[in-house]
């Protein structure tokens, strides 16, 4: 970022304290994460009514992941030039939008378009929210607001699914009434917006452009062993919101909606420990043990999937999300630090991009695999394709002779 910033560190001209003012940006920032994974518990509903086959419930989970491409690779560097609060009204927009479409779904293009929208609400607060809190944050608050920032993003994303697992498990309207509910909470969150100072110094002129992808050559040895670990654990997260819930339902024998969105989430929860986890290890050690961690969490994936365990897949969910934590995080510090300070926030760009790219390319594999082959196969196969990918990336890291954290 080169824009000069402002710290909000006292009461705001409208009388509210800068804790407030912080949590509910945190608040906002967690809403919106929430808002793209509702759908994941609701596939199978959306299946039986509508027909969808396992392939298109997997299209319909890449949409998501190229509208949070697109608006990283478009908005990226919007909120220097606008200011956050502009851009994250735009993101909640979308949030809202999304909301009203797969409310009144009534067949594939709604839902598509749903899914689009939700993805650009993602993509936006992903960079914007993340700046947004941490400016935001007191005094007394600054050291733990990245942590704050972190944890509401994916907490958010483990919320999404058991806060529509439960809606529609235990009431009505299984298909509108979480929507409906998560309407309630963005409104909520516009407000907090709408409160919100604003942190960032526009220019007179603002100049928008797309934020540019790079990876400087010194970067290079480090940014490769982390985008590899990076795309395995997001591989993974993808993995669990998109095709778990037919996992759970056609291999495991489990329909409660409640139980899939638990498990769907948890992964994102426990990926949010992880990274908390992260900063009290060794930092040459963080990127490594993030990996093999991510190794040792597929293995109980693909055995539960093998005997049809659900309490070694979900063990499998919460150590393989501790090791993507660990690994994201460790491997963010570490290409950041390793960037020249002009190229942080292209290669930050760039390994977010890896990142999406492997909620996507992989699950629309495993949709193909899937309409050819058993969804019991096709899981464990995945499950060793990602555990190589870890076991590449914790190799590259052991060759380097040097393990960056």
């Amino acid at each position: 970022m080169t824009a000069q910033h402002k710290r909000p560190s006292a009461p705001d001209e409208r009388g509210f304290p800068a804790l407030l003012l912080f949590l509910g940006l945190a608040f906002s920032f967690s809403v919106t994460m929430i808002g793209t994974t509702l759908p994941t518990p609701l596939y199978p509903i959306y299946q039986d009514v509508f027909g969808f086959s396992q392939l298109m419930i997997t299209i319909i989970f890449a949409v998501y992941a190229g509208g949070v491409i697109a608006a990283l690779v478009i908005t990226g560097r919007w909120s220097d030039q606008l200011g956050r609060r502009p851009l994250l009204f735009a993101g909640l927009a979308c949030s809202l939008i999304s909301d009203v479409l797969f409310w009144q779904a009534n067949g594939l293009e709604f839902i598509l378009a749903g899914r689009m929208l939700s993805g650009f609400s993602a993509g936006i607060f992903t960079g914007t929210a993340t700046v947004a809190v941490m400016e935001a944050a007191p005094p007394h608050w600054r050291e733990r607001a990245t942590f704050i920032a972190t944890a509401a993003n994916m907490g958010g994303l483990g919320l999404g699914p058991m806060f529509a697992g439960a809606l529609s498990q235990y009431l009505p309207a299984p298909l509108a009434l979480p929507y409906l509910a998560h309407t309630g909470l963005a409104v909520l969150a516009l407000i907090c917006v709408w409160r919100a100072p604003e942190t960032a110094s526009k220019p007179a002129h603002p100049k928008l452009s797309l934020q540019r992808l790079s990876v400087p050559p010194e970067v290079r040895g480090v940014f490769i062993p982390a985008a590899i670990a990076g795309f395995a654990g997001f591989a993974v997260c993808g993995f669990f919101t998109s095709i778990a819930p037919a996992m759970m339902g056609k291999v495991l024998g489990y329909q409660n909606h409640l139980l899939i969105g638990c498990v769907a989430g948890s992964i994102f929860i426990a990926s949010t420990v992880g990274q908390f986890v992260q900063g009290k290890l060794p930092i040459n050690l963080r990127l490594p043990l993030g990996s093999a961690t991510l190794v040792s969490g597929v293995i109980p994936v693909a055995l539960g999937i093998h005997l049809q365990s659900l309490i070694l897949f979900i063990l499998g969910a919460i150590i393989a999300g501790m090791g993507q934590g660990i690994a994201f995080r460790a491997g963010m510090g570490a290409i950041t630090a390793a960037s020249p300070a002009n190229e942080r926030a292209a290669v930050a760009s760039t390994f977010f991009i890896v990142a999406y790219v492997a909620i996507s390319a992989p699950i629309i594999g495993i949709g193909l695999m899937a309409s050819a082959i058993s969804l019991q196969a096709t899981g464990i196969i995945f499950a060793a394709f990602v555990g190589t990918l870890a076991a590449l990336a914790l190799g590259l890291l052991l060759r380097r002779g040097t393990t960056p954290g």
